[in-house]
Parts: structure tokens; C-alpha cells; sequence
């Protein structure tokens, strides 16, 4: 006869990796956990799944208790279950993304997080229990999005120029993108709308305004599409730390 209590002795817990972009910087948001284990350690936003609640409710909740964020999408990622993740026993965790405006939301911290802040991803040190892996596999499933699918309306303001739009890219995909290919490739998907205005109060020369058609970029939503774009040169070390950091 089986002996279910053998089947029954793993939790689960969820993690959130939310990315942001500001000041032409990729950035993701972390806590600074209060409690044991991994005391004073800067992780991702993530808790146990309480006995009543399906993950997708426990993700948002969680997001909520720790950071303050509300109402944000998340899309599940994966799940990861080495079997020695978690120094209190078997825990499993599942794994969600999302793409948020940063300025759009205002951090409020409390339960086990003592902060929460936005970090860059090309600079991130040693996270909590194996919450590099994690990010390094949202990040690789955010690139993989770039190229399929259009990204930029959940990180860009309503109004932006071709620069901040490739900026963008360019911090996703961690290379430098021919300037000339780029605008090119993007204007001819007519997913973007020129507003017919310039930039004010610069001190450079002020660049034309875009902003994204919402009914085209659904369609790309639903339908995707192949954005291969020609590089130029990889980025310079400092600014690819991420792929050092998040082994």
C-alpha cells in the first residue's frame, strides 16, 4: 500500500521577477529580507502559497504584502525544484514576470521585506537562495518576447523618441543595435504613430515624438512576429555584468 505522507511533505512558494526600465537602464525590483533565511539578503518579491489559494493568486498577493504593487500582469515563467533550494525542507517555487512602468507605481514595503527598490540588472550582486537562476531565466524569457513580440508599451512613456525606444532593446538584449536597421525594421511594422511633435527642453537637438498604435500592437500581441534586428558589437563588460552575475 502507498504511503501518501511520503507525497505530501513539499511546499510551494512563488517568486516575482518585475522588470522596469528608467533612464535608459533595465532594472528589476528586489526586496531586503527580514527574517531567516538569507536575513538581510536582497532577493526577489516572493512567500509561501497559502493551502487555500491557487499560484496565480498567491503571486499577486504576494506582490502586494511585500512591495505595495497592485493590478500588475504576471505571466508564469517556470518552475524550479531542486530538491536542496530551500534550507527548511522541499519547496518548490514557481516563477512569474512582468513589465511594468516604474513611474507608473509606488513602492510600500512590509511583512518579510525590510525594503524594496529597483536595481539594475547589469550590476546585481548574490540574491537570496537561487533567485539568480530565476532571474536569469525571466531575462532570458524577456529576450526571447523582444524578438517575438512587441515590448516597450508596459516600459516606455506615452510619448518617447527612436533612441529611447532602441535604447531599450539594446539594454534587453544586451548589444549595441546599427542605429540605420533599427529605425527601419520599426517604422516599417507600422506599429508606431508620429505625433508630429519634438522633444522640449533638451540640451541636445530634439528628436521626433512617437507613440505606439494600441490596436497594432495587440495585433503583434496576438499574433507575433520575427524582430531580428543586425548588432553591431556586443556591450562592453561593465555593462553586461548580468550574464557574470546570474550564473
Amino acid at each position: 500500500m502507498i504511503n501518501f505522507d511520503n507525497y505530501l511533505k513539499a511546499s510551494f512558494t512563488v517568486d516575482n521577477v518585475i522588470f522596469g526600465f528608467d533612464e535608459g537602464d533595465l532594472k528589476v525590483l528586489l526586496i531586503k529580507r527580514a527574517e531567516e533565511p538569507y536575513f538581510g539578503y536582497w532577493a526577489l518579491p516572493g512567500y509561501f502559497v497559502y493551502p487555500n489559494e491557487d499560484l496565480e493568486t498567491a503571486a499577486k498577493r504576494v506582490l502586494y504584502e511585500l512591495t505595495g504593487l497592485r493590478n500588475v500582469y504576471l505571466e508564469q515563467v517556470h518552475t524550479f525544484s531542486a530538491i536542496d533550494r530551500h534550507q527548511f525542507g522541499r519547496v518548490i517555487t514557481v516563477a512569474y514576470f512582468s513589465l511594468i512602468k516604474i513611474s507608473n507605481y509606488a513602492l510600500q514595503v512590509s511583512s518579510i521585506a525590510s525594503q524594496a527598490q529597483w536595481h539594475s540588472v547589469s550590476t546585481l550582486g548574490r540574491l537570496g537562495f537561487d533567485h539568480n537562476e530565476i532571474l536569469r531565466e525571466c531575462f532570458n524569457r524577456l529576450k526571447w518576447l523582444v524578438r517575438s513580440r512587441p515590448v516597450g508599451f508596459e516600459l516606455l512613456p506615452p510619448k518617447f523618441t527612436l533612441t529611447e525606444l532602441q535604447h531599450l532593446y539594446e539594454a534587453i538584449l544586451e548589444t549595441e543595435l546599427d542605429k540605420r536597421n533599427f529605425r527601419k525594421k520599426i517604422l516599417s511594422m507600422g506599429l508606431l504613430i508620429d505625433l508630429g511633435e519634438m522633444q522640449e527642453g533638451v540640451a541636445h537637438r530634439p528628436a521626433r515624438l512617437y507613440m505606439f498604435d494600441r490596436v497594432r500592437y495587440q495585433e503583434f500581441l496576438e499574433e507575433g512576429f520575427s524582430f531580428e534586428l543586425k548588432e553591431t558589437r556586443k556591450k562592453e563588460p561593465a555593462k553586461r555584468k548580468i550574464s557574470k552575475n546570474l550564473i
